[in-house]
């Protein structure tokens, strides 16, 4: 049977999308940061999955506010770079894994998720940044795509959240051939774009926001909107797609192989785990 072996979360600030592809990880601003993600890379070589379900949202480029999806599932066998405005990043295609998505759909909605299903959709940096930062110039693997709305509200709950995730493990879990499959959250963390608060950064929120993902994910179920706003900025509600990710995890206790934390890149702040299952 089909398992998560890992869950991975990571920010995915356009910058770093734009710092990579114009070869400047080196310079003095950004090395820092990249530097982070090192260990990630090794990380990956050596745990290459056979398929990756990645969660993260559309920034109006496959949907705009005609059609606002709570929970988009990629079943199609391709995906494109989506050109956000000055042209698509360069970087490869996505190729899809249309059986396990039919399945994990399947599975869901008999389990009382509504996801919509795309079988045709361009993806932007918040899925392509991630796989850039961990996997370099080329994808290892067929990706399947999980865009959750965090622009439009009404958002989903983090416990709503959370508890697509367990569906999904329990989705995956049940499909027959012997797949190893990552889960990966992506967004956050704490920032906000515009406002009075434009530039915030809540560090000790972070910090306290990885702690209890990795031990206790059930606690960050219950924060509301409201404080996820307060805490981490109007774009820090992006952390409820780590949450799925987690909760994708059937593991208590998953064992930390990873963590990075860096201030600021671009106006935001970036958060970086790899959790195992073993």
């Amino acid at each position: 049977m089909a398992r998560v072996s890992a869950g991975v979360y990571t920010s995915h600030v356009p910058a770093l999308g734009a710092a990579l592809d114009q070869g400047r990880t080196a310079d003095a601003p950004w090395a820092p940061l990249f530097a982070g993600y090192e260990f990630s890379r090794r990380w990956l070589a050596e745990h290459v999955p056979d398929v990756i379900l990645l969660v993260y949202n559309d920034h109006a480029n496959a949907f705009g506010l005609d059609l606002v999806p709570t929970f988009a599932l990629g079943t199609g066998s391709r995906f494109e770079p989506a050109d956000e405005g000055w042209g698509a990043r360069p970087v490869p295609a996505v190729i899809g894994h249309p059986p396990l998505a039919a399945h994990i759909a399947q599975s869901c909605i008999l389990q009382d998720f509504d996801l919509t299903l795309v079988n045709r959709m361009d993806v932007d940096h918040g899925l392509t940044v991630p796989l850039s930062l961990v996997c370099g110039d080329a994808w290892p693997c067929p990706v399947i795509p999980l865009a959750v709305n965090v622009i439009q509200y009404p958002v989903p709950s983090a416990r709503r959240c959370l508890a697509l995730g367990r569906a999904i493990g329990r989705a995956i879990r049940s499909f027959e051939p012997d797949l190893n499959v990552q889960v990966w959250g992506t967004g956050g963390m704490s920032h906000q774009l515009s406002g009075q608060r434009a530039g915030l950064i809540n560090s000790a929120f972070d910090h306290d926001f990885m702690d209890r993902l990795i031990a206790r994910p059930d606690e960050l179920a219950e924060i509301s909107h409201v404080e996820l706003v307060r805490e981490a900025g109007s774009e820090g509600i992006e952390l409820v797609m780590w949450l799925i990710a987690r909760g994708a995890m059937d593991c208590q206790s998953p064992r930390l192989v990873h963590r990075f934390y860096h201030v600021p890149a671009s106006n935001t702040a970036v958060g970086h785990l790899i959790l195992q299952a073993d």
